[in-house]
């Protein structure tokens, strides 16, 4: 395709600061099982020169499990939760022992971060990971971060999970600049290559459409999830955010330094900077909702032009959900936002139809006229 201004990477790229990195599992592991140990000096010293370049660099690392299963001599790919989660125990200290030693050797000091599914959702963890993921960049220290595996099963199901979606949620919620994943794949394909000598790379997206949408497949390796379907979750999530994303292949040589240059290397996902949310919006956008609230279609006009909910508009509430919780907000069957409430849903259920000045009445205080309020609702694309 004709190369575009929008995809010029060393034009699109000359102001990026902030880097999220992701680091696959089949990228991590010998075919042997054993652990990369070239690879990850590689990323070290790649690292090293994005510091000196006054890059900010956060790493998202896929592997406890693998690591784990060698270490406990288990040879096969279990399907038992329960030993992949200790697998993950006994692989997580080993797995950033590797990496701390990595970025010792260029004078590099690096954190482990272990985070749980609810700091998505949860906003006060949310602020508070925010807080210290900045003040350890501030000391030039680099951020490693994995889900907590042994305690965690969202992304261990019957394949090992390989956080793709995980290292997007984090470029959005500390306001990266670019999210690199890296595996054993080149980029985003019309076709699988494995399966089609003709299938072609795709260099740049632009949008991410339905038929882009349709050319993710299944997972392409028996050690880390690594399919194109997780892939481009992740760069849906990084597209909200004003994140651009690329998808390359971990053996080219020197692969971060020279994509972080603008090389045309793998599949880069566009993201407008101007469709950035704002913090709270973004947070909003891609929280775990605990409930649904189903509203007219003259409240959902009013909701699409940045009105706050009112009770007026509410026709039905499902879940269980508590005041400050994010929900869901739908219209004939289709989500259309997210929001904040103000009201748990049992309140909610009391006052929907009614009018601002019934609240009080029903319930016996009123804190808002609006069970959501416009600063506190996200609409969705």
């Amino acid at each position: 395709m004709q190369k575009s201004e929008k995809s010029d990477r060393k034009d699109l790229f000359k102001d990026v600061s902030r880097i999220v990195i992701k680091i696959g599992t089949t990228s991590i592991m010998k075919e042997e099982s054993a652990v990369n140990t070239e690879f990850l000096d590689s990323v070290a010293s790649q690292t090293a020169a994005l510091l000196n370049d006054g890059k900010e660099v956060i790493l998202v690392t896929s592997g406890a499990i693998g690591v784990g299963l060698n270490l406990l001599g288990i040879p096969s790919k279990p399907r038992e939760i329960p030993i992949r989660q200790a697998a993950a125990a006994v692989g997580q200290g080993e797995l950033m022992r590797y990496w701390s030693e990595a970025f010792q050797t260029y004078g590099i000091k690096s954190a482990q971060i272990l985070l749980s599914y609810d700091f998505y959702s949860d906003r006060v963890k949310y602020l508070n990971l925010r807080n210290s993921i900045g003040a350890l960049l501030s000391y030039g220290v680099v951020p490693i971060i994995n889900e907590n595996d042994s305690t965690c099963t969202n992304e261990i199901d019957t394949v090992f999970g390989d956080n793709d979606r995980l290292s997007a949620m984090v470029a959005s919620k500390i306001e990266a600049d670019l999210l690199i994943i890296l595996s054993d794949i080149d980029g985003l394909y019309d076709k699988n290559p494995k399966l089609h000598e003709d299938a072609e790379l795709i260099p740049f997206v632009e949008k991410i459409t339905p038929e882009i949408e349709k050319f993710g497949g299944d997972p392409t390796s028996t050690k880390g999830v690594g399919g194109m379907r997780t892939k481009i979750i992740a760069a849906k999530i990084a597209e909200k955010s004003g994140c651009h994303m690329i998808i390359a292949n971990s053996g080219v040589e020197n692969v971060i330094t020279r994509l972080a240059a603008g090389e045309e290397i793998g599949t880069l996902f566009y993201a407008e900077p101007n469709e950035a949310a704002n913090n709270k919006s973004r947070w909003v956008l891609l929280s775990k909702t605990a409930g649904t609230i189903s509203v007219d279609r003259g409240a959902m006009n009013a909701l699409m032009k940045t009105s706050g909910l009112l009770p007026k508009g509410i026709i039905s509430v499902t879940g269980d959900f508590e005041r400050g919780d994010v929900v869901e907000i739908e219209c004939g069957g289709a989500v259309f936002a997210k929001g904040i409430t103000d009201y748990d849903a049992e309140e909610i259920i009391k006052i929907k139809g009614v009018h601002t000045d019934e609240i009080e009445k029903i319930l016996g205080h009123k804190d808002y006229d609006n069970v959501i309020r416009k600063e506190n609702l996200a609409l969705l694309d």
